[in-house]
């Protein structure tokens, strides 16, 4: 008999095991609801199934949402899954997301339904065994057994059935998960209770039977209402998914199902709706509420031009939306993807205690037993003998080391979610508590990448300069643009006025030339720094200088992260003085300018063989390599696709701060986590001795056992404060 520990007889959202895979081919994804997962055991049954069938490319199951997802090939459907699964004893069926929640409450009524049944027929059976243990005569001792035992039983088969159910799929499949002594040690305690009221004995445990059933199903509830906080990420991102959209064609308006949309389609949105594709505004102005995307909670203005991510709320004005991207490939549902993953990745410390608590199952059934023979031999007591053996079975389940870990991963990266934070795997938390150097990039990372002007000789030539950047789309010229109407600077009147690509503007001021442009076009000195130049006729040409504007936060992240003892750099591939001239402005005194995506990739590797822990930030496609090379790696979600998939974490906001709020959360996190495995260790170091010499009974096993998981879910659930 193989043997699986249940980490998740209380494990929230446990981190799951790496997928079986085989050779890739062309796949398609298939997704299955798997309802009955419990543990560790049942995730690495699942997974063997899965892979087990013919044209299974992969296979990776997701504890806290109970599913399975699989990469099939051709000739592999849901139905081929569903009768592998049930062949290894496993009930599946082919998910309907639009029935997960519905399917959630019902496990959460369903379990709410045992707690009531158990708790009420508990009270009754201790209100009669208080008559019993007064000293109630014998028939009247016999009669109130009975009437026990008629509340009891049916109330124990109704309300245990979670229990009961698993550990015979278990038995089916010759597994061993935690539902098995559980479900065993409720069964002995009713039958030897009714057992002792047949043959007119003068103590029976239905009410042991009874709260044991009732405890253990009050801490699967707060199991299954954790679970759901830890899905309530993904939830809220699925929430925000539009099932219909309105499609214009010509002029006419047709509401489709957003299935059907294609790239290139027009959909109107009216405000109070959201986005339903990635889109391009073709026309319309109009404010976005995007908090829940990003956390930000300052509405943003979107006009023609501006691009609009799926699930953003329209707010004040209808705006007209061509998509660039539909169905799986949007925004929204990468970012669902990505808290899925993060799910169900395993970290440190969630596989330190998989580990530990399949070690541990079977010397819980083998300490059961000593304690059983041992008190036989001791005593001659059976009925005392097996009364300790389940005590020992209850007390010694190991959900309070399964949860230690997984409770607090899920806690935390809920509560980071939230502020704008998306920890893309289970590791990446606990590797941001070992950081100790923390490497940025520089445009688009520390700063916002639109260039600011910086140096300009006058308000009058601003003016003229503003007139001919008018008729460019250059980030120059915009910038020059803005600063001059930031000034309130009148512009003089130009005439025939044009671009010339790769040079710049010419105009006619009063029959005069003017050029605003490059310096090799204007006839101008080159120097080094972000320059254009204006001419006038015959004039001097004159120099308007241009720096990057820092992210806001940006210097008051450096200067927390250094109050935390962290050492900070700055590699970036712009010239000297561009890179100087920022690290001053956010306070980075080791900066390296002029490197090439190689040379970061080597000072990265190279800091990480000195035994340095590397947290790399970056956005861009030449900082791939890098963030892949760090210990971790963060990009914000402003960053190239290819920056966002390489790294670790992404911030789904522009505030940089939230970095030092994430690293916060990790610190506070290991420390939750070291206190879970320690108050774990010391239960059983505790519990375990008291149930073998015999001085707990069923009734106290089950509020001990209880007590120790709820203890540990209540400090994970500090994160969230």
């Amino acid at each position: 008999m193989s043997v699986a520990a249940c980490s998740g007889c209380a494990a929230v959202g446990a981190p799951q095991s790496k997928p079986l895979r085989r050779e890739p081919t062309e796949t398609r994804v298939l997704r299955l609801s798997v309802p009955d997962l419990h543990c560790a055991g049942c995730i690495a049954a699942v997974e063997r199934a899965v892979a087990a069938v013919p044209g299974v490319a992969a296979a990776r199951v997701n504890l806290s949402q109970k599913r399975v997802t699989a990469e099939v090939g051709a000739g592999v459907d849901e139905e081929t899954l569903i009768e592998a699964l049930a062949k290894a004893g496993r009930t599946a069926k082919a998910l309907n997301a639009d029935l997960l929640g519905t399917e959630e409450d019902a496990t959460g009524r369903s379990l709410l339904a045992g707690i009531a049944v158990s708790g009420f027929a508990m009270m009754n059976v201790m209100l009669l065994s208080v008559s019993v243990w007064s000293g109630a005569e014998e028939a009247t001792r016999e009669f109130l057994h009975w009437i026990s035992a008629a509340i009891a039983l049916p109330a124990v088969a109704f309300s245990a059935r979670p229990f009961f159910r698993a550990a015979l799929q278990a038995a089916r499949s010759w597994k061993l998960n935690m539902d098995v002594p559980i479900a065993v040690a409720i069964a002995l305690a009713a039958a030897m209770s009714l057992y002792e009221t047949a043959y007119g004995g003068r103590h029976a445990y239905f009410d042991a039977a009874l709260s044991l059933t009732f405890f253990l199903l009050l801490g699967r509830y707060l199991d299954h209402r954790t679970r759901a906080a830890a899905r309530s990420a993904a939830r809220e991102l699925s929430a925000l998914e539009s099932a219909e959209a309105v499609r214009l064609i010509g002029e006419v308006e047709e509401r489709v199902s957003v299935d059907d949309l294609e790239i290139g389609d027009l959909i109107r949105v009216a405000p109070g709706m959201r986005a339903p594709v990635d889109g391009v505004v073709e026309t319309g102005v109009a404010d976005l509420d995007r908090s829940h995307l990003t956390g930000e909670t300052v509405p943003k203005a979107v006009a023609t031009g501006d691009a609009v991510e799926s699930g953003a709320l329209v707010l004040t004005a209808p705006v007209v939306l061509r998509a660039t991207a539909v169905g799986a490939d949007t925004s929204l549902r990468r970012m669902a993807e990505m808290v899925e993953a993060a799910e169900a990745g395993r970290a440190k410390y969630a596989s330190l205690a998989d580990q530990a608590a399949k070690i541990y199952a079977p010397l819980v059934h083998l300490l059961a037993l000593v304690a059983f023979l041992g008190w036989v031999w001791a005593s001659g007591d059976a009925r005392l003998s097996l009364n300790i053996a389940v005590a020992v079975l209850i007390i010694t389940c190991p959900c309070a080391l399964g949860l230690a870990a997984p409770a607090v991963a899920t806690a935390a990266a809920g509560s980071l979610f939230r502020r704008g934070v998306l920890l893309k795997n289970g590791a990446a938390l606990e590797k941001l508590a070992e950081v100790d150097t923390v490497v940025f990039d520089k445009t688009g990372t520390l700063t916002t990448g639109a260039p600011r002007l910086a140096e300009a000789p006058g308000d009058d030539a601003l003016a003229l300069a503003a007139a001919l950047a008018s008729q460019s789309a250059h980030p120059f010229a915009k910038a020059v643009a803005d600063a001059a109407r930031d000034k309130r600077l009148e512009r003089p009147r130009v005439e025939n006025a044009r671009e010339l690509p790769g040079k710049g503007v010419e105009a006619e001021m009063d029959s005069v030339a003017v050029r605003f442009g490059s310096a090799a076009w204007i006839g101008a000195e080159e120097n080094e720094g972000a320059a254009v130049w204006l001419r006038v006729g015959d004039e001097a040409p004159v120099r308007f200088g241009f720096a990057e504007t820092a992210r806001d936060g940006a210097a008051d992240l450096i200067a927390a992260l250094k109050a935390r003892g962290l050492a900070v750099k700055l590699m970036s591939g712009d010239g000297p003085v561009a890179v100087s001239r920022l690290a001053f402005e956010v306070g980075i005194e080791d900066a390296a300018s002029g490197l090439s995506p190689a040379d970061k990739i080597e000072r990265v590797a190279a800091l990480s063989l000195a035994s340095r822990r590397v947290l790399m930030v970056g956005d861009g496609l030449n900082d791939a390599g890098a963030l892949a090379a760090a210990h971790v790696s963060i990009a914000p979600a402003s960053g190239l696709d290819a920056a966002r998939v390489a790294s670790d974490v992404v911030l789904l906001n522009d505030d940089l701060r939230q970095i030092d709020v994430a690293m916060d959360f990790a610190k506070s996190a290991r420390k939750r986590i070291i206190e879970n495995f320690c108050t774990a260790g010391l239960y059983n170091l505790v519990a375990v001795p008291i149930a073998l010499a015999g001085f707990a009974t069923p009734f106290i096993a089950a509020l001990a056992m209880s007590a120790s998981s709820i203890t540990v879910s209540l400090n994970a659930a500090r994160l969230t404060k």
